[in-house]
């Protein structure tokens, strides 16, 4: 079954059908025994689901997020995605929030810490984009990506998974906040050392994403993320080629770059980066696949 955003409409409710049809799947019940809590193998469509928190009997929902594409641009810096960033966990409804709340992955790996390379690297040096690509590749492989220059970025979880807020009612309607997601973001190299960050667990960036269209100030223009596809195939309600934006958040500066040089450091990074950076001078684009399946669904099928 596909349906798109069009064809679901504007109603408040889909968010409660869309939990009842996953939960009543017509699926035999599997209860795991405790000495099986911590390691699950689910099989066919739910293989997905192995790092759910089945042992919480809490959790009404499992879901993973996988993004393969967009970018991320903090201060005069952008990053694309090129490898895939993963969040998984549980789901617990908050009725009078009208949203779900995260609960962490069984594992404790809730958001995968997935390192890309910043272009340009710590001098935003990089290959004009008018040449030709195999000179561009040549020179950026050659010329940034040394030790002392190379950087990557990791963005990571800042807080614990149950400030992760799901509105799959903002989701569907394309109208406010659907995920909210507070990161932090590494950044490593031979120089930086290896507690450098872009925001913290006490000041992280806070972001809004959204499938509808932004409100940022200026010089942030709106940007428009977009639904994509909803499919229920054999239990699990999937979400494909989906992206969820936000312009319109503020960035903290740098802390812990150069390790007892940190005080300096810091405060070069954040000359290089361009941070602390205000609202509206900041981008974040994630575009994948989210996909939800019922416990009871996940359990029946190892």
């Amino acid at each position: 079954m596909h349906l798109t955003g069009n064809h679901i409409g504007r109603s408040s409710g889909f968010r409660k059908r869309m939990l009842i049809v996953a939960m009543t799947l017509p699926v035999p019940l599997a209860i795991a025994s405790p000495a099986a809590a911590l390691t699950h193998h689910p099989q066919g469509s739910y293989a997905s689901f192995a790092d759910c928190p089945l042992s919480n009997n809490a959790v009404e929902l499992c879901t993973v997020a996988n993004t393969t594409s967009g970018e991320i641009t903090v201060g005069d810096r952008r990053v694309p995605i090129a490898k895939t960033l993963r969040l998984q966990g549980g789901l617990v409804e908050n009725a009078q929030e009208s949203e779900f709340e995260f609960v962490a992955a069984e594992d404790g790996n809730t958001m995968s810490k997935t390192a890309m390379t910043v272009p340009g690297g710590l001098l935003g040096i990089e290959a004009p984009r008018w040449w030709p690509t195999i000179l561009r590749e040549l020179f950026n492989k050659t010329v940034i990506s040394g030790k002392m220059t190379g950087v990557t970025e990791t963005t990571e979880l800042a807080e614990p998974a149950s400030a992760i807020k799901l509105n799959t009612t903002n989701l569907i309607t394309r109208e406010g906040v659907a995920m909210k997601l507070p990161v932090k973001i590494k950044l490593s190299n031979a120089f930086l050392g290896s507690e450098c960050y872009i925001g913290s667990s006490s000041s992280p960036i806070v972001l809004n994403l959204m499938t509808g269209t932004t409100s940022p100030p200026g010089p942030n223009k709106p940007i428009s993320g977009r639904l994509g596809t909803l499919e229920l195939l054999e239990g699990v309600i999937s979400i494909g080629g989906n992206s969820l934006v936000d312009n319109a958040f503020s960035t903290p500066g740098a802390n812990g770059c150069g390790g007892l040089f940190a005080p300096l450091v810091d405060q070069l990074v954040d000359s290089i980066v361009d941070v602390p950076s205000a609202a509206g001078h900041n981008t974040a684009t994630l575009n994948g696949k989210l996909e939800v399946a019922a416990p009871e669904a996940i359990r029946a099928s190892e």
